[in-house]
């Protein structure tokens, strides 16, 4: 990763992660149209289904929502995905993807600001004194969880994080298979390093390759053959997370109910939010959201060196800083307009 031109070729495949909250806005819609306070009823018990924890970092003067309900005004998401099942994890838990999903204040848009999992930053302390030094901003989650997370992700960016939501890939498989399985562009060919050793063979222009659950995630964990490693791994989570939402809100899973209840139970199983956030209640206030209402950003990137042994991101701080302030004012569609190659 020294060679700048090798972080160039990752920039190309910029995060194209799509949030499943669209199809559950869609989902929430058509079940009350068709059910009543019994759909409504019926969507509230799917949302306790999800997984909460506490983030201390966000304090309850941060919090913009309750679980009863989401806040007007502008809001910032930390999305952590990883993936807890992937046969090539051997030490401790870290997060593969990193982003801010920033809500505009009048929740008409939605951007998406991806930031490298190697990107250098400072660390903070934990509680269990770990960190307060540079390294991989990857390496707060290993070290304190989605609170240490926080604190990096705010130091670094200048922003107020309101909630944290983590997505496990692995958890994908019932999602996928829930929907009826995806349609995948592969860009490349390779084979599989994990058993079945499934080869992927690269599609031709105007095809694609259509995948099960465990077809995908096996698609989704390959690094090892590609030169950009992780990038090309998380690029390819990004097509997944996208190409669900499409099927689900292209076809007819949310106007079927059997299909809906697996598409609402998988997805629930595949997320954990901090203890203030109701998914049901984010997918409601962003229900007029479509996909030309989302835009996907990178945090801008200035060097690949070499630090301690270890291949690193480093930030365009005056880039970055433009960036995480067009954030924090809400005007981050005039900095895209002006800035177009760090949007994708």
């Amino acid at each position: 990763m020294a060679d700048g031109s090798v972080y160039t070729s990752r920039s190309r495949t910029r995060r194209r992660v799509r949030r499943y909250v669209i199809a559950g806005g869609l989902a929430v819609v058509v079940l009350l149209g068709a059910a009543g306070v019994g759909g409504w009823l019926y969507l509230r018990g799917v949302d306790k289904k999800v997984d909460r924890i506490s983030v201390a970092a966000l304090s309850d003067s941060k919090k913009s929502s309750t679980p009863e309900g989401i806040a007007a005004g502008a809001m910032n998401i930390l999305l952590l995905g990883s993936d807890s099942r992937d046969p090539d994890k051997t030490s401790g838990s870290r997060t593969d993807t990193i982003m801010v999903a920033h809500i505009s204040a009048d929740h008409k848009d939605v951007q998406l600001v991806s930031i490298p999992r190697d990107t250098w930053v400072y660390v903070p302390q934990s509680s269990d004194g770990e960190g307060g030094e540079y390294a991989k901003i990857n390496s707060a989650y290993a070290w304190g969880g989605a609170d240490l997370m926080v604190q990096t992700v705010e130091k670094f960016t200048g922003l107020q994080l309101d909630h944290v939501m983590m997505i496990d890939f692995a958890g994908f498989k019932e999602i996928i298979d829930a929907v009826g399985g995806i349609d995948i562009k592969v860009d490349k060919t390779f084979t599989s390093i994990h058993s079945p050793y499934r080869k992927f063979t690269k599609n031709k222009a105007g095809t694609t390759t259509h995948m099960d659950g465990a077809t995908a995630l096996d698609y989704a964990r390959q690094r090892k053959q590609f030169p950009d490693g992780d990038f090309a791994r998380i690029a390819h989570q990004h097509q997944i997370i996208k190409a669900v939402m499409d099927k689900a809100t292209s076809t007819g899973t949310v106007t079927d109910l059997t299909k809906l209840t697996s598409f609402l139970n998988a997805t629930a199983s595949a997320i954990t939010v901090d203890d203030t956030l109701s998914p049901l209640n984010l997918a409601w206030a962003l229900r007029a959201i479509g996909s030309s209402d989302v835009t996907f950003l990178t945090n801008p990137t200035g060097s690949t060196p070499t630090i301690d042994g270890q291949s690193v991101v480093k930030s365009d701080t005056a880039k970055a800083t433009e960036l995480w302030e067009s954030v924090g004012n809400d005007t981050v569609p005039t900095w895209a307009l002006a800035n177009p190659s760090y949007v994708r």
